[in-house]
């Protein structure tokens, strides 16, 4: 089964209906609550050990030029880039919409149990991650 109609029955896209309908609202909430544990994972990690960096150029470049109020930017600002591609992608492709959710969380998550992983290890606290 096909994950969009014929071209003739399509919705047009408009503002109105981009507002106005929100869909996937599950995998958008599963999304912004991974993003928001890789937030803490990094402010966690970076205040905890001056050996952590953070490691996505253009996020340090924020915390670099404007502190943490420049990486908490920065970081709202790619989910909210994300949630958006997402609702205009969804308005002809809903499949495709809810496929780029889950795949951006299963990254984000891998990234948060990595930073948990290197936090543990490097802390002392994570005596059974020890090699």
């Amino acid at each position: 089964m096909a994950d969009h109609e014929p071209s003739s029955s399509r919705k047009p896209l408009s503002w109105r209906t981009l507002f106005v309908v929100v869909a996937h609202q599950q995998e958008s909430l599963r999304y912004v609550l991974v993003s928001s544990l890789d937030f803490f994972m990094t402010y966690i990690m970076l205040r905890s050990h001056p050996d952590f960096i953070e490691s996505n150029v253009v996020a340090r470049f924020f915390l670099n030029h404007w502190g943490v109020k420049g990486l908490i930017y920065f970081k709202l600002g790619m989910v909210a880039l994300v949630c958006v591609i997402s609702q205009i992608v969804a308005q002809q492709r809903p499949r495709v919409a809810k496929w780029l959710l889950n795949w951006a969380t299963v990254v984000v998550a891998g990234v948060v149990i990595y930073s948990l992983i290197l936090f543990l290890r490097h802390t002392g606290a994570g005596g059974l991650l020890e090699d």
